[in-house]
């Protein structure tokens, strides 16, 4: 059996910190194959840098998607082309964007595919179409240029829209050995193996500060509400964090799920 440890967004400082305080033990736990991250938050809430993703590495995650905030550190780009960092993002943005939407990863003599999607209800953005993305990659790893035998796919669809999301899950049931949704920073109650064998959860959630709003300092944000003037956001390195994961067991002999189940810890940092 194949163990996926995938962790929900990371966002800023104390995100990180929390991951290397609490994964080594994790690892002793659940001896997860492979982990996986949604990075997009890393550096200070937005986006990544290269000190950002060798921290994390080095801390035990072996590799990196992203999401709409992917190119916030605009002087760091060239990470997404750099065979050193182990990150993709949306597959489905512009061609013209730097990097991949998708990796595959050799673990154990077999294949895993590891796709980033990013959805587009509610997003800034005009996105291509997720559900033609899949079809395209799918196609390519099974007739096309990137043809392989794969014994996992692992979806991180980064949406606002539950709907998105669960519609998204639909469409690829029985595709795809599981999907994780991300980017909304709260974990969803709905983890599920589908009838065709996919492992699903609507939001893995975030690691990072806890007793905030969606790991911001609460207080700027109540402010923007009450007077509609947007305030600047504000990430406190230390304090209650919270790590939110999930763990997915996949048969590799058939490519689906057989389990997953949600991981949550809190801890101070």
């Amino acid at each position: 059996m194949l163990k996926i440890l995938f962790i929900g967004d990371i966002i800023g400082k104390i995100g990180r910190e929390t991951i290397k305080k609490l994964l080594p033990k994790i690892k002793k736990e659940e001896s997860p194959d492979l982990i996986i991250a949604n990075a997009e938050n890393i550096a200070h809430g937005t986006g990544v840098t290269r000190d950002t993703l060798v921290e994390l590495t080095v801390a035990g995650v072996n590799l990196f998607t992203a999401g709409d905030h992917a190119f916030k550190n605009s002087g760091q780009l060239d990470v997404y082309s750099d065979a050193k960092f182990s990150i993709i993002r949306p597959a489905n943005f512009s061609a013209n964007a730097p990097g991949q939407g998708y990796k595959i990863i050799t673990l154990k003599n077999i294949n895993v595919l590891i796709i980033n999607l990013i959805g587009r209800v509610f997003m800034a953005m005009d996105y291509d179409c997720p559900f033609r993305a899949i079809d395209e990659i799918l196609a390519n790893i099974k007739h096309g240029i990137d043809r392989k035998k794969i014994s996992a796919i692992i979806v991180d669809i980064h949406a606002e829209a539950t709907s998105e999301k669960s519609a998204f899950k639909h469409y690829v049931d029985g595709r795809v050995s599981a999907v994780f949704g991300t980017h909304t920073h709260i974990m969803t109650a709905d983890p599920q193996i589908t009838g065709l064998g996919t492992a699903y959860i609507t939001d893995v959630g975030m690691t990072g500060f806890a007793d905030g709003i969606i790991g911001i300092a609460k207080e700027n944000i109540i402010k923007t509400f009450l007077s509609q003037i947007k305030d600047k956001h504000e990430i406190p390195e230390e304090g209650r964090s919270i790590f939110n994961a999930v763990l997915a067991v996949i048969d590799p002999r058939t490519a689906k799920a057989v389990k997953i189940r949600p991981i949550i810890k809190h801890t101070e940092i």
